[in-house]
């Protein structure tokens, strides 16, 4: 009798297990976990969201995607880069280093990058989960260079189509307040948040 209490009992928690599984797949979230040692990337969003939002960068999954990251953000580059492109429900696009400088003419946020080359595509199956860090690229699969956004929401769409490389582990609240752009781009008028400073913590 015991045994077959056992059993009913390590049945239901498989099941359990299962359906914890598919609800956390419809929803979209994360499916591995980053390594204990991964660098956390710390942005100090000021404007109307006010904060900190802090991203564990992902190496296992994409290495040189995080290391031209870290490369940016100790170099200063993305500090005052304006949150250029914010469409509700979906995510806010930032890392424009070239024409994305809060104190410049943003008119052309969103089409330039940095003075370092493009990177090869590292796509993997980890999904586009609520508060996934991509990074951002033209039609070609190779051409992510500084720019990168951060997911309101799951994304099934762009799943093995952009490179993950992080996940906020800490201020998803200040995600959620930053200024929203208008129309289907998603173009943020008038002054747009901003990275005020962006480091790589110890």
């Amino acid at each position: 009798m015991r045994d077959r209490f056992l059993f009913a009992g390590l049945f239901a928690l498989g099941f359990a297990v299962l359906g914890a599984y598919a609800f956390n797949a419809a929803q979209g979230q994360a499916q591995t976990a980053a390594p204990e040692d991964a660098p956390v990337l710390e942005i100090t969003v000021a404007g109307q969201a006010e904060g900190v939002i802090e991203v564990t960068l992902r190496p296992d999954l994409a290495p040189q995607h995080v290391e031209r990251v870290i490369a940016l953000a100790e170099s200063g580059a993305y500090d005052g880069v304006v949150f250029h492109r914010v469409i509700d429900g979906f995510m806010a696009q930032t890392g424009d280093v070239q024409f994305g400088r809060a104190e410049g003419d943003t008119a052309r946020a969103g089409t330039g990058g940095s003075d370092m080359p493009n990177l090869p595509a590292e796509f993997s199956d980890e999904p586009f989960a609520r508060g996934v860090m991509g990074m951002a690229r033209s039609q070609s699969p190779d051409s992510a260079n500084s720019q990168f956004f951060l997911m309101f929401a799951p994304a099934p769409h762009l799943n093995g189509q952009y490179t993950v490389l992080g996940q906020i582990t800490d201020g998803m609240d200040v995600l959620d307040a930053i200024k929203r752009g208008t129309g289907p781009n998603g173009a943020v008028m008038g002054a747009p948040d901003i990275m005020e400073r962006v480091r790589v913590l110890d």
